[in-house]
């Protein structure tokens, strides 16, 4: 039993688990090498209700709270890492779409990105400044009803594939920080919009990019939130996708321990199976302890997040602990397997795919900075 999954919830992880086993898991190895978002599939996930299943019924979602997103994300995760950046960007995005945006605006997106026909992207980084998300310098000027902006935003996930992103840029000074950034929902067919495509270890089926702006002109009416007020938005749901990250690598992490644990116990050296030793059995019995432990610390992340309590903390504590200790598991999987986990397949695949995770969205020194703040107070904490 698991204190913070009720009957219904276990049940919708089932059917997500079939879900993802019978459709995404066997083009896993072959999206990899293709690097193709496969739309057919995201449309599937949509008309099962997979994709933002936490948003309210009125912006066309289910309701189901956070906890629900975060079952399925996992399972999604654990069939495939990168298509499950679908889930990840759908449940980010429609956060922030659904809080901050005009409703006769953000109305048809939100409903095409819940049925699986549209993808967003969050354009936040740029070239110097990936930690220090504050310092942006992608310029957004207001002209009329109109902004303008120019610039480039970098390292964005789904940077070539994203029908729309969400796009934070400077429109106050550039000594105002983070007081002077503004969220504008853009459509990425605009003029003066061009991208690119980086060639990443993993996660190559979603993949990463740049976005360039030149004289992009987007009406007032696609503007998120208050003028000057979008770092403030784009934090708030860091909190949400911290914690469905944590879920997302350990899926893999788990997934590669069910199949390691199989494996070491079929396979035999000396007259025993390979986990009759100690040397074997006890490293696997140690990162699945820990791997218990991390999964409750999201789930309870994410349930703080369903009951509006404070989870800032406990989402930083996913961010940081849950991409490491997935990247050592996969990795001790990997050696136990031997030449054969050397060898290109799912294994070394997902040591590529979980590494990501340790760089982008927050490296752990930023997380473990903000948790200590949390405990011991920012005055005590200074950036």
């Amino acid at each position: 039993m698991n204190p913070y999954l009720d009957e219904d919830l276990v049940a919708l992880g089932e059917q997500a688990r079939r879900f993802a086993t019978d459709r995404i898991a066997p083009g896993f190895q072959e999206r990899d090498r293709s690097r193709v978002l496969d739309r057919g599939l995201m449309g599937q996930m949509g008309e099962m209700g997979f994709i933002a299943p936490e948003l309210p019924v009125r912006f066309g979602g289910l309701g189901l709270g956070c906890l629900a997103a975060g079952v399925i994300h996992e399972e999604i995760a654990r069939a495939d890492l990168s298509l499950s950046y679908i889930n990840l960007l759908g449940s980010l995005n429609s956060q922030i779409l659904s809080h901050h945006g005009r409703p006769d605006i953000v109305g048809p997106w939100l409903a095409r990105l819940i049925r699986g026909e549209a993808l967003l992207a969050l354009a936040l980084t740029e070239p110097r400044g990936g930690s220090d998300a504050a310092s942006l310098r992608l310029q957004v000027e207001r002209t009329g009803n109109d902004y303008v902006i120019n610039g480039e935003k970098t390292s964005i996930s789904a940077a070539d594939q994203a029908d729309a992103a969400v796009v934070f840029g400077r429109t106050g000074t550039a000594d105002s920080g983070a007081r002077g950034i503004t969220a504008l929902l853009v459509p990425m067919d605009l003029p003066g919009v061009t991208r690119n495509r980086f060639d990443c270890h993993g996660q190559r089926a979603i993949g990463r990019g740049s976005i360039f702006f030149e004289n992009v002109r987007v009406p007032v009416s696609h503007r998120l939130g208050e003028e000057n007020a979008g770092f403030i938005q784009v934090m708030q749901g860091f909190d949400f996708s911290r914690a469905l990250i944590g879920l997302q690598v350990l899926a893999v992490a788990r997934v590669a321990l069910e199949e390691t644990w199989a494996y070491v116990a079929e396979r035999h050296a000396f007259g025993k199976p390979l986990s009759a030793f100690q040397g074997v059995s006890h490293p696997l019995a140690g990162l699945d302890t820990q791997v218990e432990a991390a999964r409750l610390l999201c789930l309870q992340a994410l349930w703080l997040k369903d009951k509006d309590a404070p989870h800032s903390a406990e989402a930083a504590m996913c961010k940081w602990w849950a991409p490491k200790l997935a990247y050592d598991v996969v990795h001790e999987c990997l050696l136990m397997f031997g030449h054969g986990g050397y060898d290109r397949g799912p294994m070394e695949q997902r040591l590529r795919d979980v590494l990501g995770f340790q760089i982008g969205d927050g490296t752990a020194q930023i997380m473990k900075t903000i948790i200590a703040r949390n405990r011991a107070g920012r005055a005590a904490v200074p950036a």
